[in-house]
């Protein structure tokens, strides 16, 4: 539902996030294909039949990624994002895949998808690093970034898929880093990228050799260029409100700190250019803590783990921020009640 946020002395609108919703499409599809009911799962992913499946309207963003999860168990498909990157016609991202085409440079396309990935999905930032090497990172806002695989495991292939496609050429990345785990990695993955993919990094990245940005993209063409940017220009959303979901962003910034050990409102308040004070003053002024935050993120981020088979209850204390597993367990027990050991039994029996 939409509200107001107080941003300093003003108040700005705080925009639900939404998506132009072809990846929910093609899964549904996929899914219809195999002969699944996915009325049930549109239910309780929380989105309708028109927002699947009417490519003129949008879909909000939790209910795409709730709805990719669902879809995934259904198909046991667990690479199901993926899958749908890699084997869809990339023509049907729609207008700004025509902007790409028509660049010139591959390195002109990367940066127009840096100006309009929020075309395609509002909830997620796409930014171009440029020096030795040429990167492309994913970055969320509003929206709880390790709820998420499927949409971004799609973008990444997407990424890859797009830089091959428009020079045709078989580009391999430097290195690829995603920030969700997978126990045992995914060989599949690392053999279509050409490098291993790094999960539980410390950023969702694709990276290539900066001489990539200077390959022609096949068969350009500077007058479509010119007319498809004007036209993505006009889509473009322009709300300077539509990034104000903090305790969101915070949570999407402590998760990465936690397992450095680096979990700190001051480090925290940095990466989202604040100051600690004004991270304080921000959250007070809707009931929350620093401190309230990271306990409560410790304990669900705990619990995901804890499904984890291949993770050891040593391994899921580091990543959550803890030296030691006595620390852990005391802190989980006094939060939820049950041991780390019990909470694991009671969903491997679920």
């Amino acid at each position: 539902m939409t509200g107001l946020v107080r941003e300093n002395s003003g108040f700005q609108w705080d925009i639900p996030r939404t998506a132009a919703g072809t990846l929910s499409r093609l899964a549904c599809a996929r899914a219809k294909e195999a002969g699944i009911d996915v009325l049930p799962l549109m239910q309780k992913a929380g989105v309708t039949s028109r927002q699947v499946e009417d490519d003129n309207v949008r879909i909000a963003v939790r209910g795409q990624i709730k709805f990719l999860e669902l879809l995934s168990e259904a198909l046991h498909d667990d690479l199901l994002g993926f899958h749908l990157a890699r084997d869809f016609d990339l023509r049907e991202i729609g207008l700004l895949y025509y902007v790409f085409n028509s660049s010139d440079l591959l390195g002109d396309a990367l940066h127009r998808a840096e100006r309009y990935t929020t075309v395609v999905n509002e909830a997620v930032s796409l930014r171009v690093r440029e020096g030795r090497e040429i990167a492309t990172t994913f970055t969320y806002f509003g929206v709880n970034r390790l709820s998420d695989r499927h949409q971004i495991e799609s973008f990444i292939t997407s990424v890859v898929r797009l830089c091959r496609q428009l020079t045709n050429r078989h580009l391999l990345p430097s290195h690829v880093k995603l920030l969700h785990r997978r126990g045992g990695g995914s060989p599949e993955f690392d053999k279509f990228m050409g490098c291993h993919v790094a999960f539980g990094s410390d950023a969702d990245e694709v990276v290539f050799p900066a001489t990539i940005k200077q390959l022609p993209v096949v068969g350009a063409d500077p007058y479509l260029n010119r007319l498809l940017v004007k036209y993505c220009e006009e889509a473009h959303p322009n709300r300077s409100g539509s990034r104000d979901a903090l305790r969101v962003d915070l949570e999407n910034v402590i998760a990465q700190l936690l397992p450095h050990g680096s979990a700190r409102a001051d480090e925290a308040a940095h990466r989202l250019g604040l100051s600690r004070r004004t991270l304080a003053r921000r959250l007070a002024s809707e009931g929350l803590s620093f401190e309230d935050i990271l306990s409560e993120l410790r304990v669900d981020l705990a619990k995901r783990y804890l499904r984890e088979e291949t993770l050891a209850i040593s391994q899921i204390a580091w990543l959550v921020g803890y030296k030691e597993v006595s620390a852990f367990t005391h802190a989980f027990k006094r939060r939820t009640g049950k041991t780390p050991t019990e909470e694991r039994l009671q969903a491997r029996a679920a």
